[in-house]
């Protein structure tokens, strides 16, 4: 824990009530809620890859304010957002592509760099794990954020199931790029309102 009572931990099973509750309220205008069994089921998919924020002092009174799910995925291919993932068979050899599935910070808790502290949980994890590459769907109009951070975009593959405006974007992992000016404000399905 850091001296400023913000911690980002793994999921535990306590957890999913509040991120259900933050997906749902991050998502619902744009019509792309998952529901807890397909967000629990990409946890399951990389639990080390996932984590949550806890802002407070006291750890039994942790009530994650944030979150980020994070699972392996081949380049240009994404969860969809209609079934939970399935087992599936790993690639040979070590990790390439890790897909930034969502990422966001309850309401009362935006505008204090907490994002930005997720992401690089993320990022730095990712790097550790031998992770090549970061991937991720940006999601109502949110594709100039993601692209002044370094993500790039790619218009010929269109994401079924993430709304009209839905991008694939994917950037290097390369350690502390775009990472340190990178201020994100909420969910990262990726969409920048938060």
């Amino acid at each position: 824990m850091s001296g400023d009572g913000v911690r980002i931990r793994h999921i535990a099973d306590a957890d999913w009530d509040a991120i259900t509750a933050m997906e749902s309220r991050a998502y619902t205008e744009l019509g792309l809620t998952e529901g807890r069994a397909a967000l629990r089921s990409r946890a399951d998919a990389s639990p080390e890859t996932c984590f949550v924020l806890d802002v407070g002092s006291e750890p039994s009174g942790y009530v994650p304010s944030g979150y980020v799910l994070a699972l392996p995925y081949p380049p240009f291919r994404y969860p969809d957002l209609e079934r939970a993932e399935e087992a599936a068979a790993v690639p040979p050899g070590p990790p390439r592509n890790l897909h930034l599935h969502d990422i966001v910070v309850a309401e009362r808790q935006r505008g204090r760099g907490l994002g930005q502290r997720l992401l690089t949980h993320l990022t730095r994890t990712a790097g550790a794990r031998g992770f090549e590459r970061i991937s991720l769907i940006a999601v109502g109009r949110s594709e100039p954020f993601w692209s002044t951070r370094g993500f790039t975009a790619y218009p010929g593959i269109s994401p079924d199931g993430y709304g009209a405006n839905a991008v694939y974007m994917s950037r290097p992992n390369t350690p502390g790029a775009h990472v340190q000016d990178l201020h994100v404000q909420g969910d990262g399905r990726a969409h920048e309102a938060s």
